[in-house]
């Protein structure tokens, strides 16, 4: 039998490299850590006890065409409060979507990359 831990990390793909990294790096400030010298171009980030991995491939047959949907598969990222969150993404201009009493048992936010991958910042209610 298997011994899980935890999620170590998601990988996402892209097909520029240098937009992701203005999304993660630059709009939603996630840390860039060191990554190994692969042959693949990406970015690492570091999100407390997990990670993000961004590589890039410009021929990605993965990548959503259609908008926000939260039944497709996605990152999800638990954030400390739902408020601040949601102020911050505003204050930034970035497009949301809400389920502040979501029957999932905490308050959900979902946004869009740069490629349309479905980020979920998820909190406790009315936090």
């Amino acid at each position: 039998m298997i011994e899980l831990e935890r999620i170590h990390h998601v990988t996402i793909a892209t097909k520029s490299l240098e937009k992701a990294k203005e999304f993660y790096s630059e709009i939603l400030k996630f840390k860039e850590i060191e990554r190994p010298p692969f042959k693949s171009r990406g970015v690492w980030y570091d999100l407390g006890q997990q990670q993000l991995h961004v590589v890039e491939n410009p021929k990605s047959e993965t990548l959503r065409l259609g908008g926000l949907n939260s039944l497709e598969g996605h990152l999800s990222i638990w954030v400390k409060s739902y408020t601040k969150t949601l102020q911050w993404l505003e204050e930034i201009g970035l497009e949301y979507e809400i389920e502040p009493n979501s029957v999932a048992g905490f308050s959900q936010i979902y946004i869009l990359d740069k490629d349309k991958n479905i980020i979920e910042f998820a909190a406790p209610y009315h936090s």
